[in-house]
């Protein structure tokens, strides 16, 4: 596999800082110098680094085997210290270390300290899902160009997240880039074949990770098809502002662009639309998550928020979708999209059968603010247009996470 990894070396300052290798390779063969986020010299030195030469490597280290293919754990570092750690299995985030209002670091995400863990079982931490992001109602199935088609109902009666094996169950290939640019990025590459989970098309998908100077984390998602299909790409980060192992999100503040949202049956959309004035989903001004929490009744599952939000403005366009606060670390989280809607799961389903990192996920210890197409769009005739690409057409996605302390 190419590793894809862009960064100047100075080794002046390399040998000043005293700094070791991570064991991986580089795209030019020299020492990989920046730090496991476990060290807390290595952070140390590598902030030194990224001060003194506004730029930062990318390192990269072996993380497993997953269907025989070899899987690496990528390392991108700031020029302010922030330490994204990210995965070609699933294109997945397994750490983020972002600083509070007293410049402390602390992992946010939620996740494994081995590639073993996300194929065993996980919420889908950190990953890229597709092809189509949630749920799929008329149990799986659907119709395009007049060619009914079924897929896994993975959440029966739905198909959910892709199926049994989407998107971020595999091992996608690091490839290069034609831009230049001075900060950590990576880019991802996988080709979906005609009839993987059901689906039909080759699907050529990108993903790309920039981690900026701005302290912006940066996805980008593109695709293209040689036949009518459906895509519905969507990123999975379980955040926790305060620490993936700091305990419950209730008290982190949420704010929504949006002032309508999908109601269904019971959670999955079916093509109404109403307003939340008036109703626990109301979060367009800011709003303890855990205010209306249990006042959100889910048929046959716990309370809380798993829905999807109606976000202002042009669907298509980059613009406000959200922003959260946690009072208690000052740590700040705004995001950006392009996409109609914005799925808030308020980490509900977790219930303490998960351990990773060295913590068990209890409920309500995380959340997920995910841009995208409306769920089942492709059932509803006034939105499946939003989510079929066709041959000659490109699918992109674009989130900004901007990160701050108050």
């Amino acid at each position: 596999m190419k590793h894809f990894i862009r960064f100047r070396t100075f080794m002046v300052i390399l040998a000043a800082v005293g700094l070791a290798s991570c064991g991986g390779s580089t795209a030019s063969g020299s020492a990989q110098t920046t730090p496991d986020a476990a060290a807390p010299d290595a952070q140390q030195a590598g902030t030194v680094v990224a001060e003194a030469t506004g730029l930062a490597p990318i390192t990269s280290a072996p993380f497993g085997t997953v269907d025989g293919k070899e899987v690496s754990l990528y390392t991108m570092t700031n020029a302010n210290g922030l330490i994204l750690k990210v995965t070609n299995y699933g294109t997945i985030v397994t750490e983020f270390h972002v600083p509070d209002r007293d410049g402390k670091l602390a992992d946010i995400v939620g996740g494994y300290d081995n590639v073993e863990g996300y194929v065993e079982k996980t919420p889908y931490f950190g990953a890229t899902i597709g092809r189509l992001a949630n749920r799929i109602t008329d149990n799986g199935r659907f119709t395009i160009d007049g060619k009914e088609y079924q897929l896994a109902t993975n959440d029966a009666p739905y198909h959910l997240h892709g199926g049994k094996k989407g998107w971020d169950k595999v091992v996608w290939e690091v490839v290069d880039t034609e831009e230049t640019t001075e900060v950590p990025s990576i880019r991802f590459k996988y080709l979906s074949p005609d009839g993987e989970e059901g689906y039909p098309g080759n699907v050529t998908a990108f993903v790309t990770y920039t981690l900026t100077n701005d302290n912006e984390f940066k996805v980008h998602m593109e695709a293209t098809t040689d036949q009518s299909t459906i895509i519905n790409m969507a990123h999975h980060s379980y955040w926790n502002l305060a620490g993936y192992d700091s305990g419950t999100i209730k008290d982190q503040v949420l704010t929504i662009y949006g002032d309508q949202y999908t109601p269904g049956n019971p959670v999955v959309a079916d093509g109404t639309v109403s307003p939340v004035k008036g109703t626990p989903f109301d979060f367009t001004t800011p709003k303890a998550i855990g205010k209306d929490l249990m006042a959100v009744s889910i048929e046959g599952n716990p309370a809380g928020f798993d829905h999807n939000w109606v976000i202002n403005g042009d669907p298509h366009t980059l613009r406000p979708v959200a922003r959260v606060e946690d009072p208690k670390s000052g740590r700040v989280m705004e995001l950006e999209g392009d996409q109609p809607g914005l799925m808030f799961y308020a980490g509900l389903f977790l219930d303490g059968t998960i351990t990773g990192k060295g913590h068990t996920y209890q409920q309500y210890e995380a959340f997920c603010l995910e841009t995208q197409k409306f769920p089942n769009s492709i059932n509803v005739p006034a939105w499946r247009d939003e989510v079929i690409l066709k041959p000659g057409q490109t699918y992109t996605h674009n989130m900004i996470h901007r990160f701050s302390a108050k």
